[in-house]
């Protein structure tokens, strides 16, 4: 089992949302309608406001797309196109801004692997989680395009083809290496937040000792393309180890989050679809040996949502948006459209399935997150499936996940 153990899909246990927030919303063409806020997109308070309303759902984290070129109708090269929303800002940076700007809802950035310094990674990451008081989590995510090596000039990387983009198995094996490579810079990332021990700062003035520095060590990690001596430059954190979150689409990515991850996100269509992925997921889990008991392993999916009151309200605003971006729209993850009492149903068949949760994809922003945290939560909540109020301060404490013990032995 790869939820956070026996529990997972079994009657009573927790039910676990999140919401993935981007640009307008999922739909390509929503900037465009009445109510957006496209003027507003790199502007604090926009994000402000969307994270308040995600934690006033009580929602247990939001994440935030980044990536290392413009964003893009095909995922694995660039284009020209001037009629959706271009360009962001740093997804790091854009948390630790919202950090003392929220309480209890966790924050997860997305940020690359392939181009970026392990070490500073880590230290952002953990920085995030001091500046949240234990909220935060991290996605990271190799990099698929290979123009964005262009912005480094250091290496190359595989270029997906078209035809390699019709098959996620087939971008899986291309990207292989990368995926390799991914997971020892979250090795080293945890390595690295191990690296000083959770009583390691003494701050004693009548003996002068800030610090106990043989509880301060260095790591000595030595990869296939990086070495990292360490220790980090930042004390270890309030959660031991911030919530590192992948998302998976085959076989490859399922095995980097088996050996990476404490939550990965993944994208079946349908119940059938559902249980066929988590058994890969498990598959997956067994391959690299991953111990579930002490390291358990939770399985989110992923939809995208158009949220509605009125029956065939949100089918009618999708039609809509489809006619504006003159092309249906398609993604990933299975699309949900409909009010939130059928959306509500659809996560309690999925979540009985097996799933530990599920992240949300707004299709327009603010409208189909309102819906989400005024409509769907209060359904669940109906229900008896979901928290009326938070439980815990932490991004771990909301999921039910332990602190984890660090890999030094106490220094005497």
């Amino acid at each position: 089992m790869t939820g956070a153990d026996d529990r997972r899909g079994a009657p009573g246990a927790p039910l676990h949302l999140a919401v993935a927030l981007d640009g307008a919303g999922w739909h390509p063409a929503v900037w465009r309608e009445q109510g957006a806020r496209a003027g507003e997109l790199l502007t604090p308070a926009y994000w402000a406001d969307l994270v308040a309303e995600a934690e006033r759902g009580r929602l247990d984290f939001v994440t935030f797309e980044d990536a290392l070129g413009l964003q893009s109708a095909a995922f694995h090269r660039p284009d020209d196109r001037t009629d959706q929303v271009r360009g962001s800002v740093d997804a790091v940076l854009l948390a630790a801004h919202l950090a003392p700007l929220t309480t209890r809802i966790g924050l997860v950035p997305t940020t690359n692997v392939t181009h970026t310094e392990p070490f500073h990674l880590a230290v952002g990451i953990a920085t995030l989680d001091h500046a949240s008081n234990g909220r935060a989590g991290w996605r990271p995510q190799i990099s698929s395009r290979a123009a964005d090596a262009a912005h480094f000039g250091r290496r190359t990387t595989p270029q997906v083809t078209e035809e390699d983009a019709t098959d996620p198995e087939l971008i899986a094996e291309r990207l292989r290496e990368l995926f390799v490579e991914g997971a020892e810079v979250v090795d080293v990332a945890r390595r690295l937040w191990d690296s000083w021990e959770d009583d390691a700062e003494i701050r004693d003035a009548a003996t002068g000792r800030f610090i106990d520095r043989d509880k301060v060590h260095h790591i000595d990690f030595q990869g296939t393309d990086f070495s990292v001596r360490g220790p980090s430059i930042t004390p270890r954190t309030p959660q031991g180890q911030p919530l590192v979150v992948s998302l998976a689409h085959a076989s490859t990515p399922y095995e980097f989050a088996a050996l990476s991850s404490d939550l990965v996100h993944i994208t079946p269509h349908g119940r059938a679809g559902t249980v066929a992925v988590l058994a890969q997921v498990d598959d997956a889990v067994k391959r690299t040996g991953r111990d579930v008991t002490s390291r358990p392993l939770m399985t989110f999916a992923d939809l995208l949502v158009l949220l509605d009151e009125e029956p065939g309200a949100a089918a009618r605003r999708r039609a809509r948006l489809d006619e504006t971006a003159g092309a249906e729209l398609v993604s990933d993850a299975e699309i949900f459209t409909g009010t939130p009492g059928e959306l509500a149903d659809l996560l309690l068949d999925r979540h009985s399935a097996g799933l530990d949760g599920f992240r949300l994809r707004p299709g327009t922003l603010p409208h189909d997150l309102t819906a989400i945290t005024r409509g769907l939560v209060p359904e669940l909540q109906r229900r008896g499936v979901f928290r009326r109020e938070y439980e815990s301060n932490t991004l771990r404490g909301h999921l039910g996940l332990p602190r984890p013990a660090g890999r030094y032995p106490r220094a005497g």
